[in-house]
């Protein structure tokens, strides 16, 4: 079952689970888009086929808030936002090591490789390499790792994954950017857990947030201040 943490005739915020795809792929596996279709025709009785719309992705193995559009023209107002720069997605992240400065901006240049299936960042620009920027503060550090809060400025694929991995502080249970093995099954330590927008037809600010499970690594912090 999946969480709804708000709902109107224009958008639809729900809690993505770990283990979920953002959309339907090749491999057939279970995916949020489809499932929130299937709720909204149960709940509304509604005959044919439901439009909603994806306006930003998750990891399978990351897990969090995302917001859906119920019609068209919400879909292409916050595809809008996000293309602007005005929507803030903000991630909560549990690292290996003890970082010691509190704020950090990072700035690299990603590749995408289609052979390793992962993302590779660079200091420098190089060819075919995207701009990639985020801003993190580390909330508090305990055993050898760091509760980090990342906010994105860019959406670049695996980025948080990548960035953090380049600074020698890679995510927990992040087979992929610590080993180079790819584990889709398994979560990891990364949460979006705040997500801030205007909404498409009030254009009020709407901020709507959701905690990590509760379950390792994430009980090793206080995370009821959040």
């Amino acid at each position: 079952m999946i969480r709804i943490l708000f709902e109107d005739n224009h958008i639809i915020v729900a809690e993505k689970p770990f283990g979920l795809l953002s959309q339907s792929d090749i491999t057939g596996d279970p995916d949020i888009l489809t499932e929130l279709k299937k709720y909204i025709k149960q709940k509304y009785d509604k005959p044919g086929n439901v439009f909603v719309g994806l306006v930003h992705r998750l990891d399978k193995n990351v897990g969090g808030v995302m917001v859906f559009a119920k019609t068209s023209k919400a879909a292409a107002r916050l595809s809008k936002q996000i293309q602007s720069h005005k929507f803030q997605k903000t991630y909560l992240a549990v690292v290996k090591g003890a970082i010691k400065e509190k704020e950090q901006t990072l700035k690299h240049y990603l590749v995408k490789s289609e052979e390793q299936r992962r993302s590779i960042a660079f200091d420098d620009e190089v060819n075919n390499s995207k701009y990639a920027e985020l801003s993190f503060k580390v909330m508090d550090v305990k055993n050898g790792y760091s509760l980090v809060e990342v906010a994105l400025k860019t959406g670049r694929a695996h980025q948080i994954r990548v960035q953090l991995s380049k600074i020698g502080h890679a995510i927990v249970g992040d087979s992929l950017y610590i080993d180079g093995i790819r584990d889709s099954k398994t979560p990891i330590a990364l949460w979006a857990y705040k997500l801030s927008f205007f909404h498409p037809v009030s254009k009020e600010l709407v901020t709507f947030r959701t905690t990590p499970p509760n379950s390792d690594p994430w009980t090793n912090f206080n995370l009821s201040d959040l």
